[in-house]
């Protein structure tokens, strides 16, 4: 691995990580603020995250404009949650960021996909806007008798798989992302109302927003109503399964799908979840989306899990793979292929250390990437997280792609947690 034998060759990495790393362990671990009052309660807790990363992009001066990267960078995240007689309830998440350009776009020539689409008036920028603080998340929530009512920029998840996750419409994860405590919050409302003991019916809606290449979030600031989304989603238990059927419109589509989850035999965990899609845009195909997966936890902690997905809106040779890429940056799937196979492993090695694996393969054009990741806790308030990024794959010198992950850069990267 071309990517190890360099690191060590750059100092910029150790110096910068290193630094992040003492002043954190030299910091005292306090525990959080919380007030309570006849039924009031506030409460203030902290993330800091400082991370050094080294990146060997492919040989392709078409992709990218230069081969390797070596920095650093930190994220600090400030919560704040209220309740006031166990009804209503406030959840703030502010979130200041230090992020060299050169890790913001990996030096890719290719345009760039938009962040997360949410309203780009909760965001400011400095220091060449290397710097941002914004509003992750900023909600409030009423509770009472079977009827939740939440507005505001919250977090939504609706997977059920856990990899691919195609009716996860909103800031999904991607398949290799192994530190999932904190999902992107989208500017919603969300009506949950409980029909029975293991039934409930979902009412959501999401503002969406034009895409703006003069925002820092790629996105405008004003709401767009042909892209605000509108979900139902019915769920309930049967033979200890649960099932959930959802409709309605994300964004230019109108959406059906359905999703499951359960075990079968008190051994094997079976997930699946998927929906077809019907574009409202002249000239765009319908396609159906659908994952299904196998998971099995053995007794000393070894989780072995497989995914199958169908990605009804991608390519079914290499030949299509450029046009996705290049004139579509606003696509929600960040997956350029008709069909993929994952493979996940973990296993907690001892108490305080744990490791997790996926191998991702496109079936399509045969490429894969190996995603590794280790974290040490380090003390209770505290972790140190080690990942590595592996692609395997055709490689190629122009804009004609022979492989997906051929295309992705060879990764590490370290990062020091702290949590007060």
């Amino acid at each position: 691995m071309d990517i190890l034998k360099r690191i060590y060759a750059k100092t910029k990495i150790k110096q910068t990580f290193l630094s992040l790393l003492l002043t954190a362990l030299s910091c005292p671990a306090h525990a959080f603020y919380q007030w309570e009052n006849d039924g009031q309660k506030l409460e203030a807790t902290g993330l800091l995250r400082g991370f050094g990363i080294a990146l060997q992009n492919p040989d392709n001066a078409i992709f990218y404009q230069k081969e390797n990267i070596v920095s650093g960078g930190a994220i600090g995240r400030f919560m704040l949650s209220g309740k006031w007689d166990k009804t209503l309830s406030l959840e703030i998440h502010a979130e200041q960021s230090y992020v060299p350009h050169s890790l913001q776009t990996g030096v890719s020539r290719f345009p760039q996909r938009p962040g997360i689409e949410r309203s780009d008036s909760l965001a400011w920028t400095n220091l060449e806007k290397q710097a941002q603080l914004q509003f992750d998340r900023f909600n409030l929530q009423y509770i009472d008798k079977g009827f939740t009512f939440k507005i505001g920029r919250q977090p939504l998840n609706l997977a059920a798989t856990f990899f691919f996750t195609p009716n996860d419409f909103f800031s999904p994860f991607a398949a290799q992302t192994f530190y999932r405590t904190y999902k992107g919050g989208v500017d919603a409302a969300r009506v949950d109302i409980q029909l029975g003991e293991f039934s409930q019916l979902s009412l959501i809606s999401v503002l969406g927003y034009r895409p703006d290449a003069h925002r820092d979030s790629g996105w405008s600031n004003n709401p767009n109503l042909d892209r605000t989304s509108y979900l139902a989603r019915l769920s309930t238990v049967v033979n200890k399964f649960e099932w959930a059927i959802i409709g309605g419109k994300v964004r230019k589509s109108e959406i059906i799908g359905l999703d499951f989850q359960g075990e079968v035999f008190e051994w094997l965990g079976i997930r699946g979840e998927g929906h077809a899609n019907f574009p409202q845009q002249v000239g765009q195909k319908s396609s159906l989306e659908f994952a299904l997966s196998f998971e099995h936890r053995w007794e000393n902690t070894f989780t072995l899990r497989v995914e199958q997905f169908y990605h009804g809106a991608g390519a079914n040779n290499v030949n299509g793979y450029a046009s996705k890429l290049l004139n579509n940056p606003n696509a929600t799937s960040p997956y350029l292929a008709r069909l993929y196979t994952a493979l996940g492993v973990s296993y907690e090695v001892t108490p305080l250390l744990s490791g997790n694996a996926t191998f991702l393969y496109n079936n399509i054009d045969n490429s894969s990437l190996l995603a590794l990741y280790a974290n040490y806790s380090v003390s209770d308030e505290s972790e140190l997280a080690l990942s590595i990024n592996l692609p395997f794959g055709k490689k190629t010198a122009d804009v004609n792609l022979k492989s997906e992950f051929g295309l992705s850069p060879q990764v590490i990267s370290m990062e020091y947690r702290w949590y007060f």
